[in-house]
């Protein structure tokens, strides 16, 4: 019973992230990229462009275009990144929808076009990465940077620029040509933003160690870290004496709680730390 309930707690604190999440990307869309009529690395944005020429609400356009990158994206990136996307992808459109009933004639808020992209990147930039690093996405583009980060292993800043870069291209068909610039601009930086946002969250570092604390610090990053650690013999050039190196690899948290450890019961130890972008490994059952 206790199992179940738990595992119900989990799933509605993962959906109520999740709703938080597609909320920001929405509101981001809505009160500073509509107004701003520039097409920025999403389907968003190609939707303000289509909607010059389809009769149609912006969340009705949003909605048919990320149902055939849904279905991509089901099968290429997984159940679980399917099953969410299926989620905030249908929760975009409905958030989008809701804006518009509540606020029908709304305008610029910042009275800027450029302080609208500005604004935008910074919003959405936030609620990407929320979905991002739980392995979900809004659809749409997302779909397409997570396909390209997974097999052509581009980070997904980069992959969302590359992607978004036709998007904002489609701004020509409709809006002069500062619209255009700002469009390809907005993307460009919305990559380094996102990047930048996900990178922060997820990075994870790779400390080695000489200590004199060795066995003590071994314990700890088994035990209490519950990491894993590789040890290597390493001799001192000047006076050719053999010490252990300990190597482990940490994530934000864990690096904060070793740092804390070594400086408490060794602040003499020689430690380098060097930044991890991504790792392969097969965990220990």
């Amino acid at each position: 019973m206790n199992d179940v309930k738990g595992k119900t707690g989990a799933v509605l604190r993962e959906t109520a992230v999740l709703t938080g999440a597609v909320a920001i990307i929405a509101a981001g869309v809505f009160f500073f990229l509509v107004p701003s009529h520039t097409s920025v690395s999403s389907i968003s944005g190609l939707g303000i462009v289509l909607s010059n020429f389809v009769p149609l609400p912006l969340s009705v356009i949003t909605m048919i275009l990320n149902v055939v990158l849904l279905i991509i994206g089901f099968f290429t990136c997984g159940r679980e990144f399917g099953a969410k996307t299926v989620y905030t992808s249908v929760l975009l459109p409905m958030f989008l929808g809701l804006f518009e009933k509540l606020f029908p004639e709304f305008g610029s808020m910042t009275g800027s076009q450029e302080l609208d992209v500005l604004c935008y990147i910074l919003v959405v930039s936030i609620g990407l990465s929320i979905l991002f690093n739980r392995n979900a996405s809004s659809g749409g583009l997302d779909i397409v940077a997570k396909i390209m980060n997974k097999y052509l292993h581009m980070e997904l800043g980069k992959a969302m620029s590359l992607s978004g870069m036709c998007v904002a291209l489609s701004a020509a068909l409709v809006y002069d040509k500062k619209t255009v610039v700002l469009s390809i601009l907005g993307t460009y930086f919305n990559g380094i933003v996102l990047d930048h946002f996900i990178f922060d969250n997820s990075i994870k570092r790779r400390v080695c160690i000489i200590t004199e604390k060795e066995e003590a610090l071994r314990q700890f990053i088994l035990h209490d870290l519950h990491s894993g650690a590789t040890m290597y013999e390493a001799i001192g050039a000047y006076n050719l004496e053999k010490h252990n190196e300990i190597i482990t690899i940490v994530d934000k948290s864990e690096y904060q709680k070793l740092m804390n450890f070594i400086n408490r019961e060794d602040p003499k130890a020689f430690v380098t730390v060097y930044n991890v972008s991504s790792m392969q490994y097969q965990p220990k059952i």
